[in-house]
């Protein structure tokens, strides 16, 4: 994927980007230049100062294919909160441009690699696309109602993946709602005994830190050591040991909840009520007793017809049982996810108690080869079995706080959804050990440190997802890395995303490291800036060369930090100086004071040489 053309015509905007914004992500030479080497990987880079929109401009293409993905699986299933067809949510008006890349076995000898793709969203409108170099119709491209679903689905990212290393809720917002669609198509289909894929419906996946032992796992269970060389250089890691997956079976449901799953309509619940009223009174129940006895009835009927629900005398608990998991078991030699999984499990079995099937895991070459097996020889195949399972952890939610959700625009939205306690979920992972660089005993997880987990999911991320053409939305994913790391973050990158004749990913990645600006060409690198009077957010490359340049320059360039020292150490050379501009003092002993106190900078070796050279240095002089 490759991003043309954004321009918001909201009325209201988008967060900080007004009406009118308007940004060409890529000029006709540079476009021609990276077609010209389509193997080289590089992100756009947006740099600024905090609070000058950088993360905005994630926020708004995060919202625009939420919207597209919501008319893509319209087709199949939605919750009826979102059953419109024109659905308010901002922006309500925008136009974007891109290019996708097309299978190879969908081209036909000189017809375009790339798919030029026009997104048009007017207000009170449903967004269209428009396949704008498609030979079928030269003058008008193909519009959305004239293309089929296969096509639709080519001119759309395969992903739109999210991540933020801090607490951007607008950016998760759109990515949290699709979580619950996944969950609700899951239910869609329990209630109605209905077949399941085993993998999510929808493109677009959070994933945040909930995540990090499923992409960590996948990766460690499927890749080569040349493809895990990223991990090996900056973490360390070796190779896993060991990991466990608990899956809850059953939860307890209400007689409401029960209701959910009556799939007769108005006319054969009517019958059916007075079939088993008649019923009743032939057995000469009393009006109270026959009433019970129907509502009784009705339930038991409900459960029969779903082999997931299930009723239970156990005292103190709730009456009825539903298994979450059904859709996903089978035999022993289904291709669902949990017989897949219990199959190379080393040893898999049920806690009783707590109606949880417990599958243990001590990996070696036999372990690994029964995942490639089970799991079509993929790591993201396993990855969206593992976040399949993740999403049913969302079952503690209620329809009210869901179908608020949807629609909700909040930056709150995850304080309102309830946090399980281990014991509640549906699927957890524990003891996941693996061996690393100068540890002598397997350490878990767990263990790690910010920067290690940050990393590691990260450039996991990519991995997973490198035989994709999808789209990475990246907000400041170095924040915990030490300087060597975010030297290197854009190199291992590269590593992770080598790019081949069949893949094209777009990332975006928002970032005040002047390391990433370093390894980046001025046409990869978004310059942002706010103005203080209107608001308004702008967009410019750099004018200089970026690639190789130095931090100071990058610091002083391109986030208008000046000085090269901390603003403390500024102040104490400030004082310095302003006692030198006094005169007064001995030369020597004030240097030997400077010496005493700083450490070497290029601001101290200045005002050493003004006072050598008997200069009165202004206070504003620096390296600049």
């Amino acid at each position: 994927m490759k991003l043309l053309r954004l321009k918001i015509t909201d009325p209201k905007g988008f967060r900080s980007l007004s009406y009118g914004f308007e940004h060409h992500f890529r000029t006709e030479w540079s476009l021609q230049d990276e077609l010209a080497q389509a193997n080289d990987f590089a992100p756009f880079v947006c740099a600024g100062p905090n609070g000058s929109g950088k993360s905005n401009l994630l926020e708004v293409l995060a919202a625009i294919f939420y919207q597209l993905e919501v008319l893509r699986v319209r087709r199949s299933f939605l919750p009826e909160a979102l059953q419109d067809e024109a659905p308010d949510v901002s922006p309500v008006a925008y136009e974007l441009e891109y290019l996708i890349k097309l299978p190879k076995d969908y081209r036909t000898s000189g017809s375009p690699t790339f798919a030029h793709v026009v997104v048009i969203k007017e207000a009170g409108r449903s967004p269209w696309l428009r396949w704008e170099n498609n030979d079928t119709f030269p003058s008008e491209g193909f519009a959305s109602s004239r293309l089929t679903d296969e096509e639709r689905d080519l001119l759309l990212p395969q992903y739109v993946l999210g991540y933020s290393s801090g607490e951007n809720e607008i950016l998760s917002l759109p990515f949290f709602k699709m979580r619950f669609v996944q969950f609700d198509e899951y239910w869609h289909a329990l209630t109605r005994q209905l077949s399941y894929p085993g993998h999510p419906e929808t493109r677009l996946a959070y994933l945040d830190s909930g995540f990090s032992q499923a992409i960590l796992l996948c990766n460690l269970l499927f890749q080569d050591e040349a493809t895990l060389q990223p991990f090996r250089e900056d973490v360390g890691i070796e190779a896993l040991r060991e990991f466990r997956i608990i899956l809850r079976r059953r939860i307890p449901i209400d007689a409401v909840q029960l209701e959910a799953f009556d799939l007769a309509d108005e006319d054969q619940k009517r019958e059916r009520r007075n079939r088993i009223q008649a019923e009743a009174r032939a057995r000469g129940l009393s009006e109270s007793e026959n009433s019970q006895s129907v509502d009784e009835w009705v339930r038991r009927e409900i459960i029969k017809g779903n082999p997931a629900l299930s009723e239970t005398d156990e005292p103190g608990g709730s009456r009825y049982r539903l298994n979450l998991l059904q859709l996903l078991e089978g035999d022993d030699k289904s291709s669902l996810v949990v017989s897949a999984l219990k199959r190379c499990a080393t040893l898999s079995y049920i806690d009783d108690a707590s109606d949880t099937l417990v599958l243990d895991y001590w990996v070696n070459e036999a372990t690994r080869q029964a995942f490639r097996e089970n799991f079509d020889g993929s790591a993201l195949v396993l990855f969206q079995a593992f976040q399949v399972l993740l999403t049913l952890n969302l079952y503690a939610v209620n329809e009210v706080l869901k179908t608020d959700l949807y629609t909700s625009t909040s930056h709150y939205v995850s304080e309102t959804v309830p946090t399980l306690a281990s014991d509640q979920r549906i699927m957890r992972f524990k003891f996941a050990r693996f061996t690393k660089q100068g540890v002598a005993e397997p350490m878990m997880l767990k263990e790690l440190s910010d920067g290690e987990h940050q990393l590691l999911h990260s450039l996991g991320l990519c991995l997973l997802f490198r035989e994709t053409n999808s789209l990475f939305l990246l907000d400041e994913p170095e924040t915990h890395f030490n300087p060597d790391w975010r030297a290197n973050f854009i190199s291992r990158l590269r590593q992770c995303l080598p790019g081949n004749d069949e893949y094209a990913q777009e990332m975006l990645i928002t970032t005040h490291t002047p390391f990433l600006i370093s390894d980046s060409k001025p046409e990869k690198v978004l310059v942002f800036a706010k103005d203080k009077t209107t608001g308004s957010v702008s967009i410019r490359h750099p004018d200089y060369n970026t690639l190789g340049a130095s931090i100071n320059k990058i610091t002083m360039n391109t986030f208008g930090k000046r000085e090269t020292i901390g603003g403390h150490a500024q102040a104490l050379l400030g004082a310095l100086r302003a006692r030198f501009e006094q005169g007064g003092e001995d030369r020597e002993t004030l240097i030997a004071e400077i010496h005493q106190q700083l450490g070497d900078s290029v601001e101290k070796m200045l005002l050493i040489k003004a006072i050598l050279d008997g200069d009165q240095p202004s206070n504003g002089e620096t390296l600049g």
